[in-house]
C-alpha cells in the first residue's frame, strides 16, 4: 500500500448517505472522473471545485448509509479523494469502497481532532492518521496484508485479474 496519503480534510457530519454522495441523476455515468465531478453535490455543491487530488473526507458516524449505490465510492475516488476517515461506515458502503480500492479508516479520535482545511496524512499500513496542521496523531485499524493488496491493485476486479494472470 502507498507509504502515505496526504491531503486537505473536507469535514462532514452524520449519516452522509449515498444519495447525497452521488445524486441518482448521475448514476448512469461510467467514467469515474466524470462521476467525481458530481461527488457530494447533493450535500456540498462546492466540493468538486474545492477538492484536490489526495484530499481526505472526514465524517461523523454512519458514512455511506442509504442505498447500496456502488457508484458512491467510485464518485469519491473519481474526485481525487485518497481516503475517507469516519467514526463509522454503513456496511455496504464499507464493502463497496474496498471493492473499488478506496481506503477507508474508522477513528473516532481522528474525526474529533480534524477540522475542515486541516492538512492530514495517513499511513495505511499502520493505521496512523496525523493532523499536520495541529501536530496531533491518531490510530485507526490497519488493513491486513490481503486488504492492502486489494486496495493497491485498485479494487477487487483488478486484484482478481492480476491474480488470474499470475496463474496463467
Amino acid at each position: 500500500m502507498e507509504a502515505e496519503l496526504r491531503g486537505k480534510a473536507h469535514r462532514y457530519g452524520k449519516n452522509v448517505d449515498t444519495d447525497v454522495i452521488i445524486p441518482g441523476k448521475y448514476c448512469n455515468i461510467i467514467d469515474p472522473v466524470e462521476l467525481g465531478k458530481h461527488a457530494l453535490e447533493g450535500l456540498d455543491p462546492e466540493f468538486s471545485k474545492a477538492v484536490r487530488a489526495g484530499d481526505v473526507i472526514v465524517a461523523e458516524t454512519n458514512f455511506g448509509c442509504g442505498s447500496s449505490r456502488e457508484v458512491a465510492p467510485i464518485a469519491i475516488k473519481g474526485a481525487g479523494v485518497s481516503a475517507v476517515v469516519a467514526k463509522s461506515f454503513a456496511r455496504i458502503f464499507y464493502r463497496n469502497a474496498l471493492n473499488i480500492g478506496l481506503p477507508i479508516f474508522e477513528s473516532e479520535e481522528a474525526v474529533d481532532g480534524i477540522a475542515s482545511g486541516d492538512e492530514v496524512t495517513i499511513e495505511p499500513a499502520t493505521g496512523t492518521i496525523r493532523n499536520v496542521t495541529k501536530g496531533t496523531s491518531y490510530r485507526a485499524a490497519a488493513f491486513p496484508p490481503f486488504m492492502q493488496q486489494l486496495i493497491d491493485a485498485g479494487g477487487l476486479q483488478p486484484y482478481v485479474e492480476r491474480r488470474l494472470a499470475e496463474r496463467a
